[in-house]
């Protein structure tokens, strides 16, 4: 649909699986494995944008929107560094999980099930994650449109998916999901993952200027997911409002 970001076999599919989000050995284990490095890298390119001095708290007094937010594994950890979170998404099961997490974390969250075009919210945010995101969405030009217009002139958008590539085809579904069995079979469709030339484009257009763009590759050796130059598979961008 020309008007909706919203696909609604990807949303069946994490609503089937949502009670397993805070099982870190469950069917989530790969972004349980990939949360540390996603939160050290927000919080080490947002220090010089928003002059931060609190090394405990770096996110203190910051807004910000976490799209496709599922059982609120990354927004909680946005709120312990002191952030005002909104986490937002098209499945109501994964935010009925998020919300029944948050009874015991006690933070300063609000969940809500929507998608970006019928969030029905004024407030606009210093920074918005769409965090392995945009690989399970309808027309990907329209849902960076709906995102950015609750983002704040100059602040920071960050978007992380999967390159189409040979590779990521080998090590994202075949190695992933057939071989390791590390993800649900069926969890990535190769023809939704986005070239980041293709996806920096659609940014530029709905006036997101790129500021950086790495890759994000797993040392299987040491079991940890580090920051690199290799795009072929997973990558980051760090965007700017203009």
């Amino acid at each position: 649909m020309k008007n909706s970001t919203i696909n609604n076999k990807e949303i069946e599919k994490f609503s089937k699986i949502a009670e397993e989000w805070w099982n870190p050995n469950g069917k989530f284990k790969p972004l349980h494995k990939f949360n540390p490095i996603r939160i050290k890298y927000i919080k080490e390119n947002i220090v010089s944008d928003f002059k931060i001095k609190n090394k405990y708290k770096p996110l203190n007094g910051l807004k910000v929107l976490d799209i496709g937010c599922g059982g609120g594994l990354l927004s909680e950890p946005m709120a312990r560094l002191g952030a005002k979170v909104v986490g937002i998404d098209a499945s109501n099961q994964n935010i009925k999980v998020a919300k029944y997490h948050l009874k015991k974390s006690k933070l300063n969250i609000k969940y809500i099930n929507a998608s970006p075009e019928n969030l029905k919210i004024k407030e606009k945010f210093d920074i918005i994650l769409n965090m392995e995101i945009v690989e399970h969405v309808e027309n990907v030009n329209f849902f960076i449109k709906k995102s950015s217009k609750f983002l704040k002139k100059s602040g920071i958008m960050f978007i992380a998916t999967l390159n189409q590539t040979l590779k990521s085809y080998v090590f994202a579904i075949i190695g992933a999901e057939y071989i390791l069995q590390w993800l649900p079979i069926g969890t990535h469709d190769w023809n939704k993952f986005i070239k980041p030339e293709i996806l920096s484009s659609i940014c530029k257009k709905n006036y997101l200027d790129l500021e950086k763009i790495n890759g994000m590759t797993f040392n299987p050796i040491i079991n940890e997911w580090k920051v690199s130059e290799d795009k072929s598979v997973n990558y980051i961008m760090k965007l700017k409002k203009i």
